[in-house]
C-alpha cells in the first residue's frame, strides 16, 4: 500500500520537470478519487440504515475497514514514541466521532444538505491556515457555491440533523489535521489501520446497544463491508498519503467539491435529481477548488521552470 509519487527523494527535489509535475498533481489526484469512493459509499450506506441502524451502520463500517486494514499493513507495535501513540489514538477518535456524527446526521436529513453542511468544517480550516489572500476568495466562492447546493438556506431541515452534520464537519477539519500528522509519524498506512482499530473500539459499544443482533445479520454483514471499503479503506488511505505532501489549505479547499460528489452519487443510486441551480452551484464549487489547487500549486513553482498542466 505504498505510493512512490508522495514521497520526496533528493533526486526529485532537483529535478525541475517531470518528477515535479508528478508529485504536485499525484496528491489530487488521490483526493479526487477518495472523494468519488467516499459519496457512493454514503449513498450505499443511506440504503443500509433502515437495516441497521445509523450507529450499527457506523459500526460495521468502521469494524471492517479496520479488519481490512490490519491485515492488510500488519502495522508494528513496538517501536514508537508516547507523541506517536498519543497522535494515533488522538486521530482515531476523531474517525470514529466523524463517521458516528455524519451517519446520525444523514439518518435526519437528506444525503446533499448533510454534506453541504459538514464540509464547512475543512472550509474554515483553509481559511484559518492558508497564507494568500487568494485562497481566502476561493474559499468564499466555495463556500457560496456550498450554500446556493443546499437551496439558498436550511430554515426547514431538522435542526438536530443540521447540529450533527455541522459537528461532523468540525471532526472533518481535525481528520484533515491529524490524518497529516499520523502520515509523518508512520510508515505507509501504519497509523491509518491502528487509528481505524481506535475508532471501530470508540464506536462498537454504542453500535451495539443500537442495533444488537442486527449486526450479525449476513446480509447486513456483506453491505456494511462494501460500505467500508468505499467509504473507510480507500478514501483514508488515499487521504492519508496524498496528505504526506498536499499542504492542508488546498487539501481542505479540494473538499468543497464533496457536495457535487455527494450529489451525484445521489442521483445514481439514490434517484436523487438536480435543478438548474444545484447545478450552477456544483459548476461554482468545482471552479472553485480548481482555482484553489492551481493557485497552491503555481506558487510552488514560482523558482521553476514553466511546465505546461
Amino acid at each position: 500500500m505504498t505510493s512512490p509519487s508522495t514521497t520526496t527523494s533528493p533526486s526529485a527535489v532537483h529535478t525541475p520537470t517531470a518528477p515535479h509535475r508528478r508529485g504536485s498533481l499525484g496528491p489530487v489526484g488521490l483526493v479526487l478519487a477518495g472523494g468519488v469512493s467516499v459519496q457512493f459509499g454514503a449513498a450505499l450506506a443511506v440504503n443500509l440504515m433502515p437495516r441497521a441502524g445509523a450507529l450499527g451502520v457506523v459500526t460495521l463500517r468502521l469494524l471492517a475497514a479496520a479488519v481490512v486494514l490490519l491485515l492488510v499493513c500488519r502495522p508494528r507495535l513496538r517501536g514508537h514514541s508516547r507523541t506517536d501513540w498519543g497522535t494515533v489514538i488522538v486521530f482515531g477518535v476523531t474517525l470514529g466521532t466523524m463517521n458516528g456524527l455524519f451517519y446520525q446526521a444523514v439518518d435526519r436529513i437528506p444525503l446533499g444538505p448533510a454534506v453541504t453542511l459538514e464540509v464547512l468544517g475543512p472550509l474554515a480550516l483553509s481559511v484559518l491556515t492558508s497564507r494568500r489572500a487568494l485562497n481566502v476568495v476561493w474559499a468564499g466562492l466555495a463556500l457560496t457555491g456550498v450554500f446556493l447546493l443546499g437551496g439558498g438556506g436550511f430554515d426547514g431541515l431538522d435542526p438536530l440533523g443540521v447540529a450533527f452534520a455541522l459537528g461532523a464537519g468540525a471532526m472533518w477539519a481535525a481528520y484533515i489535521v491529524f490524518s497529516a500528522r499520523t502520515g509523518r509519524r508512520f510508515p505507509q498506512a501504519d497509523g491509518l489501520a491502528l487509528a481505524m482499530a481506535v475508532g471501530a473500539l470508540l464506536m462498537l459499544p454504542l453500535g451495539i446497544a443500537e442495533s444488537g443482533a442486527k449486526l450479525i445479520d449476513p446480509t447486513t454483514i456483506a453491505l456494511g463491508s462494501a460500505v467500508a471499503i468505499m467509504s473507510s479503506v480507500l478514501p483514508y488511505t488515499l487521504e492519508l498519503l496524498a496528505l504526506r505532501s498536499l499542504p492542508a489549505s488546498t487539501f481542505a479547499i479540494m473538499m468543497s467539491l464533496e457536495p457535487a460528489l455527494a450529489a451525484t452519487a445521489g442521483f445514481l443510486i439514490l434517484g436523487q435529481s438536480l435543478s438548474a441551480w444545484q447545478a450552477a452551484a456544483i459548476a461554482l464549487v468545482i471552479g472553485a477548488s480548481m482555482g484553489a489547487v492551481r493557485t497552491q500549486v503555481g506558487r510552488g513553482r514560482a523558482k521553476a521552470p514553466e511546465v505546461d498542466f
